[in-house]
This record gives C-alpha cells, sequence and structure tokens, in this order.
C-alpha cells in the first residue's frame, strides 16, 4: 500500500518569478469582464443582467487577491482558492462565453497544486467550461448545440490533457538533467579527490623510487669498492709483504713493480666508479678480450695456481651493465680462489647461449659445504649483481672436491634498458 504523497511545496507569493503566474488570473479576468460589457445584449446567451456579471466578476477578483497579497499561501489554502475560483469561472462563462477567457487560467497551476486524480479533475472541469463557452453557453439549447458541446468537451480534454502531460513530461526531463547535473558534480568532485589522492601517491612514490635510488646507488659503490679497490689493494699489501722477505734484489722489485701496477689500477677503478663507468678491462675491448686479459692477469700474480679461460657460442655486443656483471663476478671468483680455495687449478668459461650469457668458474680447491659457511660480502655482492639483471647464481661446492659458481644473465643487447 503506497503511502500517500503531501501536495508540492508553494513558494513565496512574493518571489519574483512567481508574480506573473499570481496576477495573470486577474488580467484574464479583467479582459473577460471588458469584452463581456462590450458584447452584452448582442448575444443571445446571456441570462443575466451586466451589473450581476460584473459584480460576481469583481467577487472572483477579490477571491483571488485575497489568496494573492493577503493570505499567507499554503497548500491546502490555495487548493481551496482553486476549486473556488473554478467554480466562479465555470459560473461566469454561463453569464457570458468571453469569460472563458479567464476560465483558461485553470490549465496553468493545477498540476502545481494537485496530485494525479486530483489534478485532472481540475482539467476536466476546465475543459467543461470553455466548451460551453465555444458552443454558446450554458446550458445548451437543443440537440445540435448538445452534440457541439459534447464534441469541444472532448477537444478541450484532449488538447488540455495533451499539452498538461507535455508540459509535466518536460518537467520530468528538466529534473532528469538536474539530478545528471547534481550526479556529474559529485563525480567531478569525487575525480578532483581522486587527482588529488593520486598526486599525493606519485610524490610517495617518487620519494620511495629516490630513496631506492640513493640505496641501489649505495650498494653500486660498495660492490664496485670491494671488487675493485679491496681486491687490488689487497694484492698490493700482498705484494708488498712478500717482497720484504725476498731475498733476491731482482724479485723483490719485480714485486714492487707488481704492487705499483695493482695500486695504479686502483686509482683508476676509483674514479671509474665515482664517475658511474664500467670496469677498466672493458673501456676499449670487447668482454672476450677483457676476460682474457683479466685470467692472464690473476694467473701471473699465482706462484701456485693455473688459470685456463674457454669461450664458447658466437660472441655478439650485450648491454654494458651485463658485460660488467660478467667481469666484476669473475674478479670476485677468482680473488675467493686465491684466497681460500688452494686450488691447482681454476677454468673460466663463458658461454654465449641463444638468449642468455654463462659463465662458470670452476676450481679444484679444498672447497667447502655452503650450507655450514655464512655468506659472506663477495658471494652475496655475486648475487646482487646477477639479481639486479633478473638473472641467477648458483653455487656448488663440497669439502676436497672444489667450488663452482654459475652465473646465467639475459643476454640483453645494447640499450636495452
Amino acid at each position: 500500500m503506497s503511502t500517500p504523497q503531501a501536495p508540492p511545496p508553494v513558494p513565496d507569493a512574493w518571489e519574483p518569478r512567481d508574480h506573473w503566474q499570481r496576477l495573470l488570473p486577474l488580467l484574464l479576468l479583467g479582459l473577460g469582464a471588458a469584452g463581456a460589457t462590450f458584447v452584452h445584449g448582442s448575444l443571445d446567451t446571456t441570462w443575466v443582467s451586466l451589473p450581476v456579471a460584473l459584480a460576481v466578476a469583481a467577487a472572483t477578483a477579490a477571491w483571488i487577491a485575497l489568496f494573492t497579497f493577503v493570505v499567507p499561501p499554503t497548500p491546502r489554502r490555495l487548493q481551496v482558492m482553486y476549486v473556488v475560483r473554478t467554480a466562479l469561472a465555470f459560473l461566469l462563462a454561463s453569464f457570458n462565453p468571453l469569460f472563458a477567457i479567464f476560465a483558461f487560467v485553470g490549465y496553468l497551476d493545477v498540476f502545481d497544486l494537485f496530485r494525479r486524480r486530483a489534478a485532472f479533475a481540475g482539467v476536466a472541469a476546465t475543459a467543461l467550461t470553455n466548451a460551453g463557452a465555444q458552443a454558446g453557453g450554458f446550458p445548451p439549447r437543443g440537440a445540435e448545440q448538445a452534440a457541439i458541446f459534447v464534441i469541444l468537451v472532448a477537444v478541450n480534454l484532449g488538447l488540455a490533457l495533451f499539452f498538461t502531460l507535455l508540459h509535466r513530461r518536460m518537467e520530468e526531463v528538466s529534473a532528469e538533467r538536474a539530478t545528471t547535473n547534481t550526479e556529474l558534480a559529485q563525480v567531478n568532485q569525487e575525480l578532483a579527490r581522486t587527482l588529488a589522492s593520486n598526486h599525493a601517491l606519485q610524490e610517495q612514490v617518487v620519494a620511495q623510487a629516490r630513496a631506492a635510488g640513493v640505496q641501489e646507488e649505495r650498494q653500486r659503490l660498495a660492490l664496485e669498492i670491494h671488487d675493485t679497490l679491496a681486491q687490488s689493494l689487497a694484492g698490493v699489501v700482498a705484494q708488498l709483504q712478500a717482497s720484504q722477505d725476498e731475498p733476491d734484489a731482482a724479485v723483490r722489485r719485480e714485486r714492487v713493480e707488481r704492487a705499483t701496477v695493482l695500486a695504479r689500477g686502483a686509482l683508476a677503478e676509483a674514479r671509474r666508479s665515482v664517475l658511474d663507468l664500467g670496469p677498466g678491462a672493458l673501456v676499449q675491448t670487447s668482454l672476450p678480450d677483457a676476460l682474457a686479459a683479466l685470467v692472464t692477469e690473476w694467473g701471473a700474480q699465482q706462484q701456485q695456481t693455473k688459470a685456463d679461460l674457454v669461450i664458447t657460442g658466437e660472441a655478439r655486443a650485450l648491454h654494458e651493465e651485463v658485460q660488467a656483471t660478467v667481469v666484476r663476478v669473475t674478479q670476485e671468483a677468482l680473488a675467493n680462489v686465491a684466497a681460500h680455495a688452494r686450488a691447482d687449478r681454476v677454468g673460466v668459461t663463458l658461454t654465449h647461449a641463444e638468449d642468455e650469457v654463462i659463465l662458470d668458474v670452476r676450481d679444484d680447491g679444498v672447497g667447502f659445504r655452503p650450507d655450514e659457511v655464512g655468506p659472506g660480502f663477495g658471494l652475496r655482492g655475486m648475487r646482487q649483481r646477477a639479481e639486479r639483471l633478473a638473472g641467477v647464481l648458483d653455487l656448488e661446492s663440497e669439502p676436497g672436491r672444489g667450488t663452482a659458481i654459475s652465473v646465467r644473465l639475459p643476454a640483453l643487447e645494447p640499450g636495452a634498458l
């Protein structure tokens, strides 16, 4: 069971936008009275005297003015005003058909004051009044006038309902547009809030990216220092210590010269690390040649270990980061062999596969158990370098069986990152 709806709210009678609607009934009533006065006596439908008709018109004007200028308008009061005004319009139209000019106002505000059925009753009453005036006045005289009256009632009622429904439809469209505009305004506000939130989120992401970049740069410098400066300085110290206990002057000079070369190399690598350049071995040479020079130099520094390099597959241009990672991992692996393995032989293999580059460093040294030895900075640095390029580092070792390190990197082309 539906809840009955209250009549629509009535605006203040003195709002400028309503003046025309409030004053129009008085204007039309005046026009009807003027017309009735002008033609009085020339129409055979007039059955009351002119003074009586004008007196009723004056009373009607007073009734309308009462609710327009004196009595505060409320829904119920305006409904009463409409009913009485419509009855007076019917009475005036029966006095003189020209008062139908005034009866037209019944169409204007009926749907503002009443709901569906009551509104249609008001439309029907107004149509009946206008049809009677158009048919020649009340009551109809003869069957022919009665038939014309019925036809005019149907025509007036149909036109009134058509234009009324058209007006209501326009109001509904206007209300829908207003609702749509309100929803669009809400969407715009939500969009503005979202954009503000996204801006804050973007600033947060930028700040996090900046912090990650700082951390990554710190890790890069740490790896560069460990893989270059620390190893070179360790070699310098080892050569200088060995020269102190060497009785042969020529051998001592050779060790000092080798220490000098290592120190100069460490200085050059320090400058390249600061400038974010690749390993010195790759400055003016290819990756295979750089590895060959690296293995040869390392083998020359070792007295007990022989180093071999094998390169398989078709060599091709690789991204600078890939080449630098291969060289740095090789340096660190050979440094670990020199420091811990006590190996007789070490083999370095570089394999160019279809979509990856594989570096293997194997020695026949003392080996160890990986699960019993914590990852030092060297092994952790090699793994970080590989993972930085979406690569993988595998370590295999057993006591007395040597150690094998394998790094698989994507074969990125120059400029791919």
